[in-house]
Order: C-alpha cells, then structure tokens, then sequence
C-alpha cells in the first residue's frame, strides 16, 4: 500500500500511450507491493478496453466491460491499485462504501448518485485540463484590465492642429497617445515586478450571496439536482458590487474570471461525459457489508434491496443527471471486500454474474511491511526523510531499524485488529514522534534511527497488550 500523491510528468506522458499488460503490472509495481494477481486483473482490463476502441462501433457496443471482484483484508492495497490505475488511465475516478447506501424507500443515498459524483469528477477533471490550456491568456487578460483599472484610459482626444518645430510636424493627439502608452508600459513593468503588490485597488466583485434550501421528494434530495439561479435569472440574477482590495488580491481574483469566460462549460460537460460513459471506473468498497439475503429481520432485509438497486447501474443503465442521460454499459467497477463473515456467494446470483473475475489478495508478511517502508515512490520512509530535511535535519534509517518497525507492526496486527500495511502508519509515527517534537531545535544535526531505539520507543506499548490496542 502507498500514499496517493499526484503523477509526475513521466506517468502523464506514459498514459497517454497505449501500455501493454506487463507495462502497466511494472507501473502498479512502483507504488503498491506484491499482488500480482490482482494488478494482472486490472491490467487486462485496462488493455480490453484499449482493444475495445480500436474495433468497429456495432461490435464495440456489444463488448461490456470485465468488472472485478477483489477479496481480501483491509490495508493490502485493494483501494490504492484501482486508484493507481484510474490515474495511469487518465480515467473519472470513484470510490465509495456499498454500506452508505440504501435501498429506495429507505432514508440514505440512492445508488444513482454514484454516476452523479462520477459526472462531477470527470467535469472537474475536464475543466482543469482546459484552464491549464487558457490560463496564459486569462493572465494577460486580466493584466489589462487591471492596468486599466490603475490607468484610467484617457477619453478620445480632440483633434489638435498640427504646428511645425524646426520643419517637423508635430500632431498633438500622436503625442498624448505614445505619452499614455509609455505610461502604461512603465505600470505593467512595476505590476510585473511586484512593486505595486501593496497597493489598493477598487474593483467590481460578484456577489455569491444565494439563498440555500432543499426540497425533499420521494426520490430524496439528490433528485432535485436543478439550479435554480438558472431557471429564474431576473430573480438571482448575478449582482456585483464594487470591493476594495491589493492590488496582487485583484489580479487572482481577475485571472479567475478572465479563466471562467474563457472555457466553454457546454464543451467540457461533453467531453467530461463521454469520458464517464467510455472511460469511468467505480471502486465499490464494503461489499460485503451488503452481501445478505431474503429472510433476515432489521438491516438484513434491505441488504438484497440494496444489491438490487446496484444492480442496474453495474449491467448497465441510463442515469438521469443535471448535465443529461448518462449510460453506465461501459463504466468498470471493481468491486472490494475482507468477506470475513459473509462469502461472494451470499450475494444475489445476477450481482455475482456481473462481476466475471475474481481475485484473491494475500495477507502482507513481515517482508512485505519491510518493502512498503523503502520500495514505492511515495514510501514512508522517504516522506519522513523528506519532512524533517524541511526542518535541516538528516535522517537516516539503518535497514535493522526498519526490519524492528516491520516486526512490531507484524505483531500488533497478529494480537490486535490485523489493519495491514495501514499498521505501519501509527509505528511510525510512535517511533518518530520524539524527533519530530525536537526537529526546529536539531537543525543542522543528522540523526539515524537503529534498531535500539525503535524498540526504546515501542517496547513498553507492545508489551502492555491492552495499551497497544488503543495505541498502536
């Protein structure tokens, strides 16, 4: 299991090819350790989708997606390998817990906000490629019109009668003009340079003052997705008022609106659902949680219900969104859960038969906690490194340091509540949490972290079993 941090520039350029199974598993590999059944899952269903494009439009339409059913413990990186791949995919990405929903009837949310949320990622995503793409452009513009608002432009001049000096011409409305645009000039150095950072400008601001309110209908709330402001303008329309501020306030807040006018919103909402629609991936976690049928008294009894409903959205149906219909045939969901109590049996029989592969994930070994520590790109031990350099001090970890950290996690899931890799997280914070108080007054120093002192800091909790319960 790693962190989930944004991709680099090598991982943009490497989705936008076409990566071949074995490349994507060497992709997954840099940030999740071991399970290499389920990243040989995703892969090929990453790579079938690849293959899907490429066929003709009657065929393609009848090819659907092979859903993913991966079962194991929490904390051995069933979440983090779907999200890796969505974001190696440049795909709309979701994930939510099948035990936050219910059936219809019942109070709670209705599946279908799962494709809405999906909609609204994949707008967000869509709509910050495109301010990457304007956002030059909306910086100029908003220059402008900032240099107009600290240098009124002058009204047009009256035609002044030329006169000669010397035997040259001299037309005086040429002259006032050059004057006003060096002037201009002079102001957009400074603004550039910062010098007139501090001074106050008066600009005219939108007002987001809008009253809020719900309507409760049958459906429930998510129904209601209409906007209002739009469908009675005269009533909310967009007011402004004028609002002092610095001058280096002003030219962001310019540069958000020059940004809004320049995007066209009806375009990304196009291309953000058609990402959905051929693209998409839903993580379902917990669900487990809902596998339970007929004949049971209390939550049991909505269980199925709840199956039901999800039903529809993963064989594939037509949500009704604010942005349009929204088809689910070709959206991928991967489905996750410890099936401790209950087995992928107890769901209904057409909830099995959608997701078509299944893949076991391994319970992590004490060897494999070492490896988490040092191996992916965000490992902990280089975001611990990598925190306290910000504070000049050095630290370094000896392997036999790292083998005690992986030990005493191995022992506390054993005799307490096995959370995986995410274990790892409070033993490191436990054994740090010394040198992180005392970093600001250690600058300078560089300090390395043995085995001895891992188990200074950690052996009097692991001993105290009750202790480490809620501790560790």
């Amino acid at each position: 299991m790693a962190i989930y941090l944004p991709s680099t520039a090598e991982e943009e350029q490497l989705a936008l090819d076409e990566l071949t199974p074995r490349e994507i598993v060497a992709e997954l590999d840099k940030h999740v350790v071991g399970q290499k059944d389920a990243k040989r899952a995703v892969a090929i269903a990453l790579r079938n989708r690849t293959r899907r494009q490429k066929l003709t439009p009657e065929l393609a339409e009848e090819i659907m997606p092979k859903n993913i059913l991966m079962i194991g413990p929490t904390g051995v990186g069933k979440t983090e390998i779907a999200r890796r791949l969505a974001k190696l995919a440049n795909s709309p990405f979701l994930k939510v817990e099948a035990s936050k929903f219910t059936e219809v009837g019942y109070v709670g949310r209705d599946v279908e906000s799962i494709v809405r949320d999906l909609v609204e990622i994949a707008i967000e995503n869509v709509r910050e490629e495109k301010l990457e793409d304007v956002s030059d452009k909306a910086e100029l513009n908003a220059e402008e019109r900032l240099l107009d608002i600290l240098l009124p432009p002058s009204p047009a001049p009256r035609p002044v009668e030329s006169t000669t000096a010397g035997g040259v011409v001299i037309d005086g409305s040429t002259a006032l003009a050059e004057s006003a645009s060096r002037t201009r000039e002079k102001l957009r150095q400074q603004l550039r340079e910062g010098k007139l950072d501090e001074r106050q400008v008066e600009i005219e601001v939108r007002e987001r003052n809008f009253p809020s309110f719900e309507i409760m209908t049958a459906q429930g709330v998510e129904e209601m997705d209409i906007n209002i402001k739009d469908m009675l303008p005269n009533i909310f329309g967009a007011r402004t008022k004028k609002r002092k501020m610095k001058v280096d306030e002003a030219f962001e807040y310019l540069i958000q609106e020059e940004e809004q006018r320049l995007i066209d919103m009806d375009q990304v909402t196009r291309v953000a659902i058609e990402r959905v629609e051929n693209a998409g991936i839903v993580f379902l976690d917990e669900i487990d949680k809902i596998a339970g049928r007929e004949g049971g008294h209390g939550p049991d009894v909505s269980r199925e219900g709840v199956q039901r409903d999800i039903l529809p959205i993963v064989e594939g149906t037509t949500v009704n969104t604010r942005y349009g219909m929204v088809r689910t045939d070709h959206i991928l969901f991967i489905a996750a859960g410890a099936f401790h109590v209950s087995k992928p049996s107890d769901l209904i029989p057409e909830l099995q038969g959608r997701f078509p592969i299944r893949v076991e994930l391994q319970s992590l070994t004490m060897e494999d906690f070492v490896r988490i520590l040092t191996e992916p790109k965000s490992s902990l031990v280089k975001q611990y490194t990598a925190l306290l350099e910000t504070e000049g001090v050095k630290l370094d970890f000896t392997p036999e340091s790292l083998e005690q950290v992986a030990q005493f996690a191995f022992r506390v899931n054993e005799a307490t509540e096995n959370i995986g890799a995410r274990r790892l997280h409070t033993i490191m914070e436990r054994v740090l949490d010394e040198l992180s108080f005392d970093a600001p007054e250690k600058k300078g120093e560089h300090v390395t972290v043995d085995a001895d002192y891992v188990k200074k800091m950690l052996t009097d909790i692991v001993k105290d079993q009750d202790l480490s319960r809620y501790i560790l």
